[in-house]
């Protein structure tokens, strides 16, 4: 900020110099806005769609409209127009193809498509089933288990990967047993937070992590010493606290007989095993991916080859699911187009607040952006010293799961489990049900030695 000058002032010297800032900004609201009432849409087409004896075009695009996956996307067509009319087309081609970094949405198409097969899903199950096995297998012990060891797997194999897995996992050993509301949505704004506070302990598994680790010079030794443990106790306090209050719910899904709410066959539907090799060779492609997560030409390259490898060993696989990875890509790339455009408030907003409110800060502008966004801005404040560091990616990653948009793997998870809430994903209740693990992350984060 200009010496001497007030935020609001900076603010309206920004915009007064450079109006495209707030147009970009009013556009990017009416995104938010748009998720919002995403559910009540989607409530609208099915609605349509019943009513109707044949599918229409209308029915169809108002349908489109209400997928969460497709709003920034929707919504990158108007922020290209408009800065086309200010600057012309010439700058809007630019800044696509200079000013974004598409990197991470596709990374995450390629990861979300190879820990979603079959393979992988069987290793990770049979991981995390022996966690469960000390509860007797029951669908409260694969919830304690998958909501725990889960999460803390993202700080390997990435946090697109591990919600990937989690949810799918989720899906069918708690969501299939059709929990109650409260309960539904309580696991939900666990495995939101969860997964965005369990990829600290290393430092290449978490985007808010990444976009700081070059800048500030931390590694994983590091990360796990402020960072990495106390995401650990956070997760496990979390979790005992809502299994405790959840206790009798859990105990009635034991009860209820899962119902598979269709789509494409489950992993765990079939009675072959799958041949130790093929699931090695998996295994070996999720971890080069990962290896290669800063190089598209490679790791896309390399999918390539997966995707020959999956049709070559056919009969042990299921077939690959590439639209819902596709849609969160698409999601995550529309993001990234808007919230390249954010930096002219974030910044100074970030510049201009005391340690606790700077904390505070991060975690509600996490809510509404990328935290990845809020973390790269921060380093491009010169006077942030060890402590601010430390506040502002604490905030960032704590407040990963209180929206949908607040972290680039929640769209993973809200893709595979939209399905078990009939009336769509509410926001309001996403973030009142996120609300207490992010105050227990907090705290651990920021008061643990």
């Amino acid at each position: 900020m200009p010496a001497g000058s007030s935020l609001w002032e900076t603010l309206v010297l920004r915009v007064q110099t450079e109006p495209l800032n707030l147009a970009a900004t009013l556009i990017f609201l009416g995104a938010i806005l748009h998720t919002f009432f995403a559910p009540a849409i989607q409530k609208k087409a099915r609605q349509l769609h019943a009513d109707a004896e044949h599918s229409s075009f209308p029915v169809e695009a108002l349908h489109f409209f209400g997928e969460v996956e497709a709003i920034f996307g929707i919504w990158a067509i108007p922020l290209l127009a408009m800065i086309t009319g200010f600057k012309g087309w010439h700058t809007a081609e630019s800044y696509v193809n200079e000013g974004v970094q598409f990197t991470e949405a596709l990374f995450v198409v390629v990861i979300m498509s190879i820990a979603a097969t079959r393979p992988v899903l069987q290793c990770a199950q049979a991981c995390l089933g022996w966690f469960a096995q000390l509860g007797k297998s029951t669908p409260g012990a694969w919830w304690l288990a998958i909501l725990t060891g889960g999460p803390l797997l993202g700080s390997l194999i990435t946090e697109p990967a591990a919600m990937t897995i989690c949810a799918l996992l989720l899906s069918k050993k708690v969501f299939d047993r059709r929990p109650s509301g409260p309960l539904a949505y309580a696991t939900l704004g666990l495995l939101f937070v969860n997964v965005s506070v369990g990829g600290t302990l290393t430092h290449f598994a978490a985007p808010p992590v990444l976009m700081v680790v070059h800048a500030w010079h931390w590694d994983t030794p590091f990360l796990f010493a402020h960072f990495g443990w106390k995401a650990a106790t956070a997760i496990a306090v979390s979790n005992g606290a809502a299994f405790l209050a959840f206790r009798r719910q859990l105990g009635q899904l034991a009860r209820n007989e899962p119902v598979d709410p269709g789509g494409p066959e489950s992993w765990e539907g079939r009675a072959d095993p799958v041949p130790k090799w093929i699931t090695g060779v998996h295994l070996g492609f999720l971890a080069w991916t990962v290896f290669t997560a800063h190089s598209p030409a490679l790791f896309i390259g390399s999918f390539l080859v997966f995707l020959a490898f999956t049709s070559a060993t056919h009969p042990h696989q299921n077939r690959v699911q590439l639209q819902p990875a596709l849609l969160v890509g698409f999601f995550l790339a529309g993001l990234v187009i808007h919230g390249g455009l954010q930096g002219w408030w974030i910044a100074p907003v970030l510049e201009s607040l005391a340690p606790l409110p700077l904390l505070l800060g991060s975690t509600a502008l996490t809510a509404f952006n990328d935290n990845a966004a809020i973390t790269f801005l921060a380093t491009l404040v010169p006077d942030f010293g060890p402590h601010l560091q430390h506040l502002v990616v604490s905030g960032a990653v704590c407040g990963g799961g209180l929206t949908v948009i607040a972290n680039a793997p929640n769209p993973a998870g809200q893709n595979i489990l939209a399905e078990y809430f009939p009336e769509g994903i509410s926001p309001a209740r996403l973030f009142l049900a996120a609300l207490p693990p992010t105050i227990v992350a907090l705290l651990c984060l920021t008061l643990l030695p």
